[in-house]
């Protein structure tokens, strides 16, 4: 079984740059990541509130579908640098799994160079839908909310989730030239174990890592 883990310790023989700007940016992916957490979160509580009120006082929350569709574009969007940094898409593995070296390093390449293309089309394209809402003054049918905010989320996270792609095209092509060199700010595959590992470092630091090993 394989798993995505992630790279990112500092590597002797890396660019301090290159380190400091994948740093930079994990800040920013994980306060969007927590942005879209919360949102969750916020969705719930209404959607509990909205059934009680319903319920025992017959007094629904007024707009409930115009906030719900509106606060789907934070959930929905604003995590996916985050997602594609620790390597929590999910992919076919068949072939990439059976190479190693510097063919599984320009296989990642090609890949993240195609995404990359990809994402920066969506972009262009949601930029304008953003820029029409906004021209227009485009707003729900119920409760009459601007959908621009909404609207203008896709393209910053997206644009986030453009520079996480350059950043691991550069890491893969730093592989690519020096297949030895260790892998930093790049999805790599784990087994469960490995990937367990990464997981708990994630998720409480480096000191419980250091507790597991003692």
């Amino acid at each position: 079984m394989t798993m995505h883990g992630f790279a990112d310790r500092p590597d002797p023989g890396g660019s301090g740059n290159y380190i400091k700007f994948d740093g930079a940016l994990a800040h920013i992916e994980n306060a969007f990541n927590l942005a879209a957490a919360f949102s969750i979160l916020a969705l719930m509580l209404l959607a509990v509130a909205q059934v009680l009120g319903r319920l025992l006082l017959n007094i629904p929350i007024p707009g409930f579908i115009d906030i719900t569709e509106q606060a789907m574009a934070i959930f929905a969007f604003a995590g996916v640098a985050y997602c594609q940094r620790v390597g929590g898409h999910i992919r076919m593995e068949i072939v990439l799994g059976q190479l190693s070296g510097r063919a599984l390093w320009i296989c990642e390449l090609v890949g993240v160079l195609l995404v990359t293309f990809v994402v920066g089309l969506l972009v262009y394209g949601s930029w304008f839908h953003f820029e029409r809402a906004w021209t227009f003054g485009d707003s729900t049918m119920d409760i009459g909310l601007e959908t621009w905010p909404s609207k203008l989320i896709v393209p910053v996270a997206l644009s986030l989730l453009f520079l996480r792609l350059l950043l691991q095209a550069y890491g893969y092509a730093r592989l690519v030239a020096n297949p030895e060199a260790t892998p930093v700010g790049v999805p790599v595959i784990h087994d469960a174990a490995e990937a367990a590992k990464h997981e708990i470092e994630e998720a409480f630091g480096d000191e419980a890592a250091e507790g597991d090993r003692k």
